[in-house]
């Protein structure tokens, strides 16, 4: 079957320059979402893949930035920026721009500081050479009946880059407990442990890790653990490449970063909602020299 090539990178872009000129509105990721033709959560993670930070978190952003170079560049009153700049009052505005800035709006103006007039991101410029010819990541799709996971959870959040740091903690923290063998009824014999990342909030970047196994039953579960059920789900699943110790870290983020930079402008599916997760198994054993995981990605045909 052949499939038509989404341009995401347009995509993207036309709702940065959209967001840009309506900083002065309310924003919201539907709305923003409705602008570049995604579902909600898909443009929220295709957003955040190509910018490298959610799209709320872009637009908060922009409007401190469009601010501060009027509080800087203008005498026009401090309120009228607030405003003209998408927030709803005086309060809120001063609120935020101490936390991005470090001082108030009016002290701001009065050290006569003088930024430079920042300008809005351009991922066309970062994604200039569109991928042709194949899909290139190996996959399969598969259909995955509901489970049960027996584990334990966080809540953490992709605003500055915090899961990147806490999610390893977490992990580290469970390795060092020895919480594996702690996890009652489960499927597998053999190491097979997964990080599922679910219930997304799309305004905050909130959502909840969970590291734990496939289970039959929850009975018998110790205090501190949780019992989650999934739903059954269609999933594309992606293999990162083996390779040494040294550079697993760095296969596994480059494998997210294609699986939306290539293969879903081009594959006809968009990201479902749903829990994702990645799958540690025994090409993990921290006794082998090399590494690989699997990641499952929920998927939906895309409409239109």
């Amino acid at each position: 079957m052949n499939r038509v090539r989404v341009d995401y990178p347009r995509m993207v872009q036309m709702t940065i320059d959209y967001a840009e000129e309506h900083l002065d509105e309310e924003l919201s990721l539907s709305r923003l979402a409705q602008v570049a033709g995604f579902s909600d959560f898909h443009f929220h993670r295709v957003f955040q893949t190509m910018a490298g930070e959610t799209v709320m978190d872009y637009v908060r952003q922009r409007r401190l930035a469009v601010s501060a170079y009027r509080v800087a560049y203008s005498d026009e009153r401090l309120l009228d920026i607030a405003l003209q700049c998408g927030f709803q009052n005086h309060e809120t505005f001063t609120r935020a721009f101490k936390r991005m800035y470090g001082r108030t709006p009016g002290e701001y103006r009065k050290l006569g500081i003088k930024p430079p007039p920042y300008t809005k991101l351009n991922v066309l410029q970062q994604y200039n050479n569109p991928f042709v010819g194949g899909i290139q990541l190996e996959h399969r799709i598969i259909n995955k009946p509901a489970f049960k996971v027996i584990g334990y959870e966080t809540t953490t959040t992709s605003c500055n880059g915090d899961n990147l740091r806490e999610v390893p903690a977490f992990w580290q923290d469970y390795i060092n407990r020895g919480l594996s063998q702690q996890i009652p009824n489960r499927i597998s014999t053999q190491m097979a442990e997964l990080g599922i990342c679910y219930n997304f909030n799309y305004e905050t970047s909130q959502f909840n890790y969970l590291i734990g196994m496939e289970v039959d039953t929850f009975d018998g579960m110790l205090e501190g653990q949780v019992a989650r059920e999934f739903d059954e789900t269609e999933y594309a699943v992606f293999t990162t490449p083996l390779v040494e110790r040294a550079l697993f870290v760095h296969s596994v983020q480059s494998t997210w970063q294609r699986i939306y930079t290539e293969w879903f402008p081009q594959s006809g599916y968009e990201h479902a909602g749903k829990a994702e997760f990645e799958l540690y198994d025994e090409r993990c054993n921290p006794a082998l020299p090399e590494a690989q995981i699997d990641i499952y990605i929920p998927i939906k045909r895309k409409q239109g």
